[in-house]
């Protein structure tokens, strides 16, 4: 694969942790997030994901998120 053929890396951060509520987006202890990762795509970083909310079900405090750092890093990026 050529330089031009290579995807377009669009990282993508996976991290979870314990909310206060169940309805809410406030974490109970930040020391205690799980930052699982950071994967070159969305459908890697998805696999991992549900892998994690699968093995936190019995939390229902317990939330993991993927966040799309390539967004952040070019806001112009347009893609997953």
């Amino acid at each position: 694969m050529t330089r031009e053929e290579t995807p377009k890396q669009l990282l993508h951060l996976v991290f979870g942790g314990e909310l206060e509520s169940v309805d809410g987006l406030t974490f109970r202890d930040l020391q205690d997030l799980d930052i699982v990762g950071i994967y070159p795509n969305y459908a890697s970083a998805h696999k991992v994901w549900k892998e994690k909310a699968q093995m936190s079900v019995d939390n229902a405090h317990m939330r993991y998120f993927i966040v799309h750092m390539h967004r952040l890093l070019d806001p112009e990026t347009v893609g997953e």
